[in-house]
């Protein structure tokens, strides 16, 4: 019995020269991809690029303007902001990669056995989705989040990350599985039907390297998403919590109460957080932009 192999996936055969076209198509999408390789890169070498120590208390630095020594000046306790925002972005970044992945791997599965089984399968995923969706994203975070209980590993809530993932999940559930749809009535899936493969390999070997773009482009939009939620929750104190550093965590408390006199508690984390959503969301859109054959000139 012959194997039956797919069409391949819009992916280039060679790395290189698919990032040079990526370069020479979409340049705002390599300069996002720039920006978020810095921020990474800042976050896993937060402890040496960091001029100083994010959680020290200097109370003879109180509330210090942006100057030479304190390059976005200093918060009611002293604590260096530069620092702590180059710290942040590990927080953000995790938090915010780790949520994307699982809300959307868990979506794209969801959606790849909606559109592949199809009937009550089909009708029940999707009314259950339809649930989901009924909430405003932030507002399903809240409850997830005051659902479960506190579960901190590596100074990081588990549930923060569970509450993040969740709101993902139908949106990209719905993407995948009208592209999936699509690809369930190729003749190859036939043939695939009829040489007696299973449902698991028909579906993860013919069926989800097809729908990788779409994945891939959610995956990361929601990144962006991920960061807007990680720093709300945050900011209403029901995400990270002191004293890790974070972006939203630093516009709350005390910076609420000195931003008049302090204006720089609000505006360089603020900036960190528009920075990094504006490159996730520009990346997003340039590589839905380089995959998608329809936006080829």
């Amino acid at each position: 019995m012959t194997a039956i192999a797919s069409p391949p996936a819009s992916t280039a055969s060679r790395p290189r020269g698919a990032i040079r076209d990526f370069a020479a198509q979409q340049p705002l999408g390599a300069l996002s991809f720039v920006i978020i390789l810095l921020m990474t890169v800042a976050g896993i070498f937060s402890e040496w690029v960091s001029p100083h120590d994010p959680l020290r208390i200097d109370f003879a630095a109180i509330l210090q303007p942006p100057s030479w020594e304190h390059w976005a000046g200093t918060d009611a306790y002293g604590r260096d902001i530069f620092s702590r925002i180059i710290h942040g972005a590990r927080t953000a970044l995790v938090i915010s990669l780790t949520s994307s992945f699982f809300g959307a791997t868990l979506g794209a599965i969801l959606g790849i056995a909606s559109a592949y089984f199809g009937g009550r399968i089909d009708d029940w995923i999707q009314r259950f989705m339809d649930i989901l969706l009924a909430f405003p994203i932030i507002v399903l975070a809240l409850v997830v989040v005051a659902a479960l209980k506190t579960a901190v590993i590596f100074g990081i809530d588990i549930n923060l990350i569970v509450a993040i993932a969740i709101p993902i999940v139908p949106r990209v559930c719905r993407v995948v599985r009208a592209a999936a749809l699509s690809i369930r009535v190729m003749p190859y899936i036939d043939a695939a039907r009829a040489a007696g493969y299973s449902d698991s390999r028909i579906i993860f070997r013919h069926m989800a390297p097809n729908v990788a773009a779409p994945y891939l482009i959610m995956f990361t939009a929601f990144m962006a998403q991920a960061i807007l939620l990680e720093a709300s929750l945050s900011f209403l104190g029901l995400g990270v919590t002191e004293p890790t550093p974070a972006w939203g965590l630093m516009l709350s408390g005390n910076a609420a109460d000195f931003y008049r006199e302090a204006p720089w508690l609000i505006l360089f984390p603020g900036l960190a957080i528009s920075l990094a959503v504006f490159a996730f969301n520009l990346f997003g859109d340039s590589l839905r932009d380089y995959l998608d054959p329809r936006f080829k000139v």
